[in-house]
């Protein structure tokens, strides 16, 4: 039947990016979201805010043994690749990008901390 329902004269991308635009302004003139404003703490925000929290635990006290098992795994892969370009490649890879997503995790731990202190 209808395959498109957008007008023919408006490409995709517009019609998605007015879409979008348009919920944005509903959202953001909605009277719920309005009056919640000046409230102090609404509920579904220190709920937010403890799940987000919680969420940083997790990701912390994961992300140490899974770079460990990652950087692990890359030297075992080097030390055993028998002279094969290929192995060796990967698992210079596998061990720098593990280093750098650690090293980014603990930098956005760091920056989110100060953010957090500063709005204190």
């Amino acid at each position: 039947m209808f395959t498109r329902f957008y007008p023919t004269f408006v490409s995709k991308k517009i019609f998605i990016r007015i879409l979008f635009l348009l919920f944005i302004i509903l959202i953001m003139f909605s009277s719920y979201v309005h009056a919640s404003i000046f409230d102090g703490n609404p509920e579904i925000v220190d709920k937010l805010n403890s799940a987000f929290e919680k969420i940083e635990d997790w990701m912390l006290k994961l992300a140490t043994p899974a770079a460990a098992v990652a950087v692990a795994v890359g030297i075992f892969m080097k030390k055993f690749s028998f002279g094969d370009e290929e192995r060796i490649r990967i698992a210079k890879k596998l061990i720098r990008g593990s280093l750098f997503s650690y090293a980014f995790i603990l930098v956005l731990d760091l920056v989110l901390s100060a953010i957090q202190s500063l709005l204190k």
